[in-house]
């Protein structure tokens, strides 16, 4: 596994501001859809700063939890917040994926599905990991029409560069909708496929609070911000603060949601 050297997915830090902070309360939402059976070894692949890593832990009942990411600076974060003696982490990614003997009870991947070189041929792999009904599940954000915080922002960097639009994350990740994911494990072989809809609130304290993550260059917005000269980026940040009217509060609530996809190893 490997992701786009453009997007800089390496700042831990950086990626919890921006998007880790939504991954927790989404990962827990795709444990409590999964529904596993307790006492189960999994492999998180793909499991970034742990966030999918420790809603197992607190929600799965696993008896195990063997995570690997590519990313040395990820791993060393996700070691850092999750203590439960349960889960152990590897640099590995998906062309090695590590193996156990007897195969995995569940395979998961939260949010890697879509930068993924070649997702059929990792689900294949997943396959050969996975014990005779074992559970296969993935989930990746609804870049098309479901990330509001995101659409504001390419909506604004669009009207004022038309050709940001070949930036955005929808029109790069085909597989970012349910049909597309439904298909990539039947076409695996898998059984009993079944596609879900996970929602979360994304509230952001201010327009701060929304802002200053996409100034830290990790991820396709924020990549993309910090591409701009001053002038651009100064005005692309009040169109922003604009259209982002805060509640009495002062808080900015908007809406995210993610395609989750769950099958069964023959």
């Amino acid at each position: 596994m490997t992701y786009p050297t453009s997007d800089r997915w390496l700042a831990a830090d950086a990626y919890e501001a921006f998007m880790g902070r939504w991954s927790r309360p989404l990962a827990r939402k795709f444990v409590d859809w999964l529904q596993p059976a307790p006492a189960g070894h999994w492999l998180d692949v793909g499991c970034g700063t742990g966030a999918l890593t420790a809603a197992i832990c607190a929600a799965g009942e696993p008896a195990s939890v063997l995570s690997c990411d590519p990313s040395e600076p990820f791993v060393e974060h996700a070691r850092s917040v999750v203590s439960d003696p349960r889960a152990s982490f590897v640099i590995a990614g998906a062309e090695n994926l590590p193996g156990r003997e007897g195969g995995f009870d569940a395979v998961v991947s939260g949010l890697v599905l879509n930068f993924l070189p070649d997702p059929a041929r990792f689900a294949l792999s997943v396959r050969e990991r996975l014990r005779s009904g074992g559970c296969f599940g993935a989930y990746i954000w609804s870049y098309h029409d479901g990330m509001e915080f995101l659409k504001a922002f390419w909506d604004e960097a669009t009207a004022l560069d038309p050709q940001a639009i070949a930036r955005t994350e929808g029109l790069g990740f085909s597989l970012c909708r349910p049909e597309a994911l439904a298909a990539l494990l039947e076409s695996s072989g898998f059984a009993r496929v079944e596609i879900g809809s996970l929602e979360i609130p994304t509230d952001f304290a201010d327009f701060d609070d929304y802002w200053l993550p996409f100034l830290r260059g990790t991820g396709t917005g924020p990549n993309y911000a910090t591409s701009l000269d001053g002038s651009s980026r100064d005005l692309l940040r009040e169109r922003l603060r604009h259209r982002l009217a805060p509640g009495a509060d002062g808080r900015i609530r908007l809406k995210a949601r993610a395609w989750a996809v769950r099958g069964l190893a023959d």
